[in-house]
């Protein structure tokens, strides 16, 4: 598949940060919390001081959890880390990458595949790690990618899962014979594209009973999973939604849907070598599962994304 197809909703909500999210971010960020008790301007293109790693994040509470996970786990290590949070889109955070302003970033390989080249085809993990570093501005490069992913999915709801017997461990396929029983949710575009119903059906022959147009993953789609007008969705896997309501994400064996890894992306310049073992073993450890955990106690507990961080990571052997 192209990038293009590569989830454009992905890409925006990351870029600009859903409403929800951003409003649970900034409630964190004002309450004093986690990484945002660095008080720096984190638009102002200062660079650090020697020895320092100046850990961004984009404005969206995941960004934020995560970047506290890298920082913390290099202060672990004995490094020096500052940290500049909630910046903003894309294009500001890479343009401070690249001169230097922040030295490490929680990104999204093939979201910030699509970013750099529109065209790129998205094949595999180690295909879209491969384009991103040929892509990449000569300063910059990518560490490991995490399996942990936070993409679309086909999620269905408590009640149908239960009906149906499905698990996390089921698949798309799984849908084959149940979908024409189910009406589907998502965006209106979603129904147009590769990347939603074209695909769905072209690749794992799924055909539904109708569809529904809703939000892109946002509280129409939600509510109307919740309420079983529609019995599946258009979710993101590591939205807390999925936790709090009992939904259930189905796996996606053909990568329909794209990669969505997290990943550090570094200023190579400015992490050392034992900087670079560290995030990698934090992408190691960091799955899927783990991560809509730790955004569940951010968002729904409203726990602080700093503590959230330092648990994990003495829990996962990375203190």
């Amino acid at each position: 598949m192209t990038s293009n197809a590569h989830s454009s909703r992905s890409r925006s909500l990351r870029n600009t940060g859903a409403a929800a999210v951003a409003l649970a971010a900034a409630t964190a960020l004002l309450a004093g919390c986690g990484s945002s008790d660095d008080k720096s301007d984190p638009l102002a293109g200062d660079k650090a001081d020697n020895g320092t790693v100046v850990v961004g994040s984009n404005n969206f509470a995941e960004s934020i959890l995560i970047a506290d996970i890298y920082g913390e786990a290099l202060k672990a290590k004995g490094i020096k880390v500052s940290y500049k949070p909630n910046i903003g889109s894309r294009e500001t955070t890479y343009g401070l990458l690249k001169n230097g302003s922040i030295t490490v970033l929680p990104e999204y390989n093939g979201s910030l595949l699509a970013y750099l080249d529109a065209k790129a085809e998205q094949k595999s993990l180690a295909t879209v790690n491969a384009a991103v570093k040929a892509k990449l501005d000569s300063k910059l490069t990518l560490l490991e990618s995490s399996p942990a992913e936070d993409k679309d999915s086909v999620t269905v709801n408590k009640a149908t899962a239960d009906q149906y017997k499905l698990t996390s461990e089921s698949t798309l396929a799984d849908l084959k014979d149940i979908a024409p029983d189910l009406i589907l949710g998502g965006s209106p575009e979603f129904q147009t594209r590769q990347q939603g119903m074209v695909g769905l059906q072209s690749v794992y022959g799924l055909k539904f009973k109708s569809f529904k147009a809703l939000d892109a993953g946002g509280p129409l789609t939600q509510a109307a999973l919740k309420k079983n007008t529609v019995q599946a969705a258009d979710i993101f896997t590591t939205d807390p939604t999925i936790t709090k309501e009992g939904f259930v994400v189905l796996q996606d064996p053909e990568n329909l849907f794209g990669f969505a890894n997290v990943t550090p992306l570094v200023y190579k310049s400015g992490l050392s070598d034992e900087g670079v073992d560290a995030l990698n073993a934090v992408s190691a450890k960091l799955d899927t599962k783990t991560l809509l955990d730790l955004d569940s106690q951010v968002q729904l507990e409203s726990k602080d994304p700093l503590d959230v961080a330092k648990a994990w990571l003495k829990s996962a052997g990375l203190d």
